[in-house]
């Protein structure tokens, strides 16, 4: 990072407990199953444990943090609907008429909504000191944000996982709400990646081929124009970036300094992970992937953190709907891993390990 000092903000940011996770991975060759019957989901309530440092680690308070902001690349005409669309649906989370509060309700999570950044205020939502701008720039004619807003905005996410810690939050999943964020997410993956904008870019919520060839030559545009410094990543996204993946970003590094599992959404949230982890590389420890969307580029950003999504539903709601679609999946086997009885319990002799 350049020119600002992230020692005091970061610096807690340590490991999971690699010594939990061994003695977990134990626990689930001691039950009365097949070996790695479960397949990835032992892994992954392991590194749970591990993040939590306890053998029995709880997932039953579950939220799900909706980060909401405009976008002022809006106005070159990237998405098929106005950002006026935002503060509707944003103001539809406090209602429940949204997909991620119908799958929240049923999987047994809170949607947690912030207005981080929407162009006008939505009663009952917009707080201080969450909201640090009415939207942001168009990238086209001058960085998206300044550094300041970018660094408040990363702060404001951690923030935000600190406050739900205190309140008792046992893992948390990302989402985002603000049109045009398939546009500020692409340039940012772009940046970040190396990868071209034919290759970073999709159709978002829907855009026709002539809006999708423009979305690609306003990114492209805006990518030559600023030539964001991929080793600042706060470079990055001030100008090419957005409120919401800036917090976003802040929220995977508060998950990891306070040590609460984070999963993650869609193609959005995930260029977000990716921000937080080249900022500190350990909070990729922290991450799980959920799905993976029917944006293109969301399988090359996992694979760029390093992560394989366990769903593949060609979902494309965005909301952390993908994300909430995760936690049934990690409730059933938190019941098989705390509930099953083990070998010892019906006095029948282990399943022995085979390697090949």
């Amino acid at each position: 990072m350049q020119k600002e000092n992230w020692n005091d903000a970061i610096k807690d940011i340590t490991l999971p407990d690699e010594e939990v996770r061994q003695a977990a991975l134990a626990r689930w060759n001691q039950l009365a199953k097949p070996l790695h019957g479960m397949g990835k989901l032992e892994e992954t309530i392991a590194r749970i444990a591990a993040i939590q440092g306890t053998i029995h680690p709880l997932i039953d308070k579950k939220g799900i943090v909706i980060l909401c902001a405009d976008n002022g690349i809006v106005k070159e005409g990237v998405s098929q609907t106005g950002d006026e669309v935002t503060a509707v649906v944003a103001g539809n989370f406090l209602s429940g008429q949204t997909s991620v509060c119908k799958m929240a309700k049923a999987a047994g999570a809170d949607v947690l909504p912030y207005d981080i950044g929407i162009r006008t205020d939505v009663k009952g939502l917009t707080r201080t000191p969450y909201k640090i701008s009415c939207g942001t720039n168009n990238f086209l004619r001058e960085p998206a944000m300044t550094r300041k807003e970018t660094i408040q905005a990363i702060h404001i996410g951690m923030q935000i996982v600190k406050e739900r810690k205190q309140e008792g939050y046992e893992i948390l999943a990302t989402g985002e709400m603000g049109i045009g964020n398939t546009t500020t997410s692409s340039a940012v993956a772009c940046s970040l990646t190396g990868e071209p904008v034919e290759v970073m870019t999709g159709r978002g919520a829907g855009l026709s081929d002539k809006g999708l060839t423009r979305k690609k030559a306003v990114i492209r545009e805006g990518l030559d124009k600023w030539r964001p410094d991929p080793s600042d990543v706060v470079d990055v996204l001030s100008k090419v970036g957005g409120l919401d993946l800036a917090g976003l970003a802040g929220v995977f590094l508060g998950c990891a300094k306070y040590q609460i599992p984070a999963v993650l959404d869609g193609f959005i949230s995930s260029v977000a992970a990716l921000a937080a982890a080249r900022i500190h590389p350990a909070v990729r420890n922290y991450l799980f992937a959920s799905h993976c969307s029917k944006e293109p580029a969301h399988a090359r950003i996992l694979k760029e953190l390093g992560m394989e999504a366990p769903l593949c539903l060609e979902m494309a709601l965005g909301e952390g709907t993908g994300a909430c679609a995760l936690f049934p999946l990690l409730d059933m086997a938190m019941a098989v891993y705390e509930e099953m009885s083990s070998f010892d319990d019906i006095q029948i002799a282990q399943y022995e390990e085979f390697t090949t």
